[in-house]
């Protein structure tokens, strides 16, 4: 995309480098604000040219760039060129700049910035991902928060792609846990309260009968006996069981439902029970199980006896284990589903687990192991409400839903609002999702109230007030000015400024594609918010002529277009509230 310049550009240089333009593409880049000089909106990286030469013999990289430059023509769409540090500059003509890129956000509309040359003749593919997959009798854990929000941006993303994307939930409704659930509420358990508050009472019946079994052998034992039981098919302990699941999805979904998440499948380590008999009778046949003096089943992954690089996959009692489980569950998604891709999206202690288990089903003979791959993410440290330490997230959103209330409640216009607590709770989540994805994913950090609901600087709350007062703009002005616009309106350096960073929004799509980061997609959200609370300082709409009034409407209107498009990737519900967004001008 970048509105077809990037192409023009490199149909220029294919002439001159005799390369076809196709390989030049991802070598222009349009060139971010915060290095902008003035004459450049798009830049060839010599360096990334080179790369692509097999000639050794390279003269000096600056001395490359000015002959390149000097054997290139300006025409109707590059204004002037110009060489760089090690690169190859290009101005594109202003008016054609600042037309092509508003028709272009205005007729793509979701879809700008995803249709561009950057994802051409990439193959459409069935992706699946499995995220979220809390554990079943235990209310929703924060812990599972990053999984869930990371999982749904993957999935979002791949979605807008074009590619067919299957999303699992994966529930942890099968282990040992189920052994010391069972037995808990045979001996701490009151059917009133499992009715009344379900998912409390198993929380509270789970953490009593683990300081029972630590202290009470027997306890443990039971534990143990009541999980076979239930590998066995017994009707009381299934029973017992299949309550507990059909209370806890309830909760689940209710959650989701908080977070705008949704799950084409919900599927669970218990569908794998028998089938992850028959993944030990196929490693037995294959010659890859062994029996250890316990008489647990493992795999030696290292063939040696290096005892980093063993897996245990059974118990000595023969039941099934997590890796086990997953390995069966891997199998029978490749039947079910013939994936291109499976993304796994769970916390990095977890690492070594995934890496295993690829591993099992690589030399099990199952190629499409390559096809696998976990996205690994760090710990959030010190998550806590007025209340304490959290364990659940539904304590975390009544905190935000609360938090942004007493916020908002400070500001009049708030009693418009149809339904307050709803805003609060979307702005909240917002807020919660931009702190989360602002650095690298696989790092730990340490959360902050204090910085998450920030109204000023680089904050969800922030992207939201932005959104809602460019949407109050169109409200207000949309109806007379909306119809044409004179590109010689938008000359102004601010209006310069937002167009050359519209062009960009394909670049950091493909690079969050790439890596799963959604940190380039959020700080290129913050910078064109900032940008637009800069622009909206001095380029008014009000008591402007009709002409100049309805350039800069067209120029919002594409802002507030890409900012929702990119807020709705990253899993977040863009706000239309005209009240929500105070003083906005002045959170730069």
């Amino acid at each position: 995309m970048a509105c077809g310049f990037r192409r023009a550009i490199a149909c220029q240089l294919s002439r001159v480098l005799n390369l076809p333009p196709e390989n030049l593409i991802t070598s222009i880049s349009a060139v971010p604000i915060s290095q902008k000089e003035e004459v450049a909106d798009f830049q060839l990286s010599v360096d990334s040219l080179l790369e692509k030469d097999n000639d050794h013999s390279r003269p000096d990289i600056q001395v490359q760039a000015k002959r390149l430059a000097e054997k290139l023509r300006c025409d109707t769409v590059v204004s002037e060129i110009s060489t760089g540090q090690r690169t190859v500059n290009f101005k594109i003509n202003r008016e054609l700049l600042t037309k092509t890129v508003l028709q272009q956000v205005i007729e793509d509309g979701s879809k700008y910035g995803l249709k561009s040359e950057l994802f051409s003749g990439l193959p459409q593919k069935k992706i699946v991902v499995e995220f979220s997959s809390p554990n079943v009798a235990k209310k929703f854990h924060v812990g599972h928060l990053r999984s869930t929000i990371i999982g749904n941006f993957i999935a979002n993303l791949k979605e807008a792609l074009g590619h067919q994307v299957i999303r699992i939930n994966y529930l942890g409704d099968w282990g040992m846990q189920f052994g010391l659930l069972g037995t808990g509420f045979q001996l701490f358990g009151y059917e009133e309260k499992l009715q009344s508050n379900p998912l409390q009472h198993l929380f509270e019946v789970y953490v009593q009968v683990n300081k029972e079994a630590a202290d009470d052998k027997s306890v443990a034992k039971a534990a143990q006996e009541f999980f076979q039981r239930l590998e066995l098919g017994d009707v009381q302990a299934l029973s017992l069981w299949q309550k507990f699941r059909d209370l806890s999805i309830e909760e689940y979904i209710r959650v989701y439902k908080r977070l705008g998440v949704y799950f084409d499948e919900y599927s669970g380590e218990s569908f794998y029970r028998e089938k992850s008999q028959e993944v030990l009778k196929l490693l037995e046949s294959k010659g890859l199980l062994l029996k250890t003096i316990k008489g647990t089943a493992v795999v030696d992954l290292s063939g040696n006896g290096d005892p980093s690089s063993i897996c245990t996959v059974m118990r000595s009692d023969g039941t099934s284990l997590y890796a086990t489980r997953d390995l069966a569950a891997a199998i029978d998604r490749m039947d079910k589903h013939n994936f291109d891709t499976m993304i796994y999206v769970t916390d990095k202690g977890q690492e070594k687990h995934f890496q295993q288990v690829f591993q099992m089903l690589k030399i099990m003979g199952y190629d499409w192991a390559e096809r696998c791959q976990h996205v690994p993410f760090g710990v959030v440290q010190g998550m806590k409400t007025r209340r304490g330490d959290v364990t659940f997230l539904e304590d975390v959103l009544n905190e935000i839903q609360l938090r942004m209330l007493q916020n908002m409640a400070s500001i009049k216009t708030t009693k418009e609002l149809k339904n307050p607590q709803e805003t609060a709770e979307r702005v909240g989540l917002a807020a919660l999702i931009i702190q989360d994805f602002k650095g690298l994913l696989l790092s730990d950090y340490k959360f902050s109230w204090d910085r998450v609901f920030q109204s000023r600087g680089d904050t969800g709350v922030f992207l939201q007030y932005t959104h809602a007062r460019l949407h109050s703009l169109e409200e207000t002005f949309g109806c007379g000015y909306l119809n044409d616009f004179n590109t010689a309106c938008l000359q102004e350096p601010q209006s310069v400024s937002i167009l050359q960073h519209l062009l960009r929004f394909d670049e950091v799509l493909y690079k969050s594609s790439q890596d799963f980061q959604p940190r380039h997609i959020v700080s290129y959200l913050l910078t064109l918010s900032h940008l637009a609370a800069v622009a909206h300082k001095t380029l008014q709409i009000k008591d402007s002529p009709p002409e100049v009034a309805g350039a800069r409407l067209h120029l919002f209107k594409a802002v507030r277009s890409v900012l929702a498009n990119g807020m709705k990737l990253l899993g977040i519900t863009p706000m239309e509230f005209r009240s929500c967004c105070p003083g906005w001008s002045a959170m730069v």
